[in-house]
């Protein structure tokens, strides 16, 4: 009898089961400053989207009347050295931001955990092959690789976008390819195999869901990296075309003016910062959201 009431006791001392998009989003939102960075976040994208109907006048239109105005009522950020509206600019630059750091993300996050995946798996000759490649880009740092291959391309938003996914290739490799020899060799797999489960079925089905929380928290990290390293190489000249509203050309722009202009860097400089801010805050949140140690509690 005895032992039956400590038994009922350690059952009913066992923490409450919840559903796991609640736990998910418990977790997520239990800080603040995650939910500044959603916030934040949030808005750049309802920017990027509206930007046609939120900007006061045309970004690639400038009266040299109102050449280098600052800012006041009719301005709010002053204007550039062709007349053109600062606020206008930043929300365009908005736009080219999100959409050079999504697009990158989506095509080296699909080609470098397919080709982790495959080495991962298969090991052999596919996995020498495919991770010295990627070994001798990750040789070079990121922004310098992404400079190559831009200088190589030319500038525009096109050829960024390729330089810099051929850059983040490698990282999504490697995480891809360490996480698949861990879970190949879990028991799971080995029964799927011994029941002749076929090698697609089982890297689909069992492999790649395994591995999304861990990939999902990178490619979060990795988009304010990536939005970071286009604002460098609009900067230097090699990234979008003007008179393309892109956040690094118009720092470069306006540092010639800081002294009688500085809005003109700030503005771009700030927007930056916050946005890079944002995406490694809400990164943090997803990492916590989706650790698998907190799963089945609040």
């Amino acid at each position: 009898m005895t032992e039956r009431n400590a038994t009922v006791e350690e059952f009913q001392e066992a923490p409450p089961r919840v559903s796991e998009w609640r736990r998910f989003w418990r977790v997520f939102l239990q800080r603040k400053i995650v939910i500044f960075g959603l916030i934040v976040l949030l808005l750049l994208m309802f920017a990027a989207i509206f930007a046609d109907l939120i900007a006061p006048y045309d970004p690639y239109r400038g009266i040299m009347a109102d050449s280098l105005q600052q800012p006041n009522s009719t301005y709010w950020l002053g204007t550039d050295i062709q007349g053109r509206d600062t606020l206008s600019r930043l929300i365009f630059g908005t736009r080219t931001a999100l959409m050079v750091g999504f697009v990158t993300v989506g095509i080296a996050a699909i080609i470098g955990s397919t080709l982790g995946l495959i080495a991962g798996y298969f090991g052999g000759i596919p996995s020498m092959v495919i991770m010295r490649i990627m070994d001798a880009l990750m040789g070079f740092p990121m922004l310098i690789l992404a400079m190559l291959f831009a200088a190589i391309l030319g500038g525009g938003i096109q050829n960024v976008i390729i330089a810099l996914s051929i850059a983040t290739l490698p990282g999504y490799a490697r995480v891809m390819n360490g996480l698949t020899l861990s879970i190949r060799e879990n028991d799971y797999i080995m029964a799927e195999r011994s029941m002749g489960a076929r090698n697609l079925h089982i890297m689909m089905g069992h492999i790649l869901p395994n591995a999304m929380p861990p990939m999902i928290v990178l490619v979060t990290l990795q988009l304010g990296g990536l939005i970071l390293a286009e604002a460098a190489l609009s900067f230097l000249g090699i990234g979008i075309k003007p008179p393309g509203a892109a956040w690094g050309a118009m720092v470069a722009d306006g540092y010639r003016y800081l002294s009688s202009s500085p809005m003109l860097s700030f503005a771009p400089g700030i927007a930056i910062m916050l946005v890079v801010f944002a995406f490694n805050m809400v990164g943090d949140g997803l990492r916590d959201a989706l650790d698998p140690r907190l799963r089945g509690i609040l």
